[in-house]
């Protein structure tokens, strides 16, 4: 998921800060960094984490798929037989997995 720090680093991708115990209230700035205000880290990691959610999708359809050795052993084959086994096998997988 999306912790403090990252939501930190996605504003600031040069800030150098610790965390304790995850907690917005426990936050060290380190090497002078700009403090970023909590409400402005919160919305960050919100943000964050409806993008992180809104891509379930292709996390599934990644682990789906057949192997690439396999789809190119069938790209092969539908080449020498005229056929579209791979298209077929490709699209089973976005059809179990649409984009929302």
């Amino acid at each position: 998921m999306t912790d403090i720090i990252k939501s930190i680093l996605a504003i600031n991708p040069n800030a150098q800060v610790t965390v304790n115990a995850e907690d917005i209230n426990q936050i060290t700035w380190l090497n002078e960094t700009t403090p970023i205000p909590a409400n402005e880290i919160l919305a960050k990691q919100k943000e964050l984490i409806a993008e992180y959610n809104s891509k379930q999708y292709q996390r599934n359809r990644a682990k789906a798929y057949p192997s690439i050795q396999e789809q190119l052993d069938l790209q092969y084959w539908d080449k020498i037989n005229n056929t579209d086994n791979w298209e077929q096998a490709i699209n089973a997988v976005k059809a179990q997995y649409p984009k929302n």
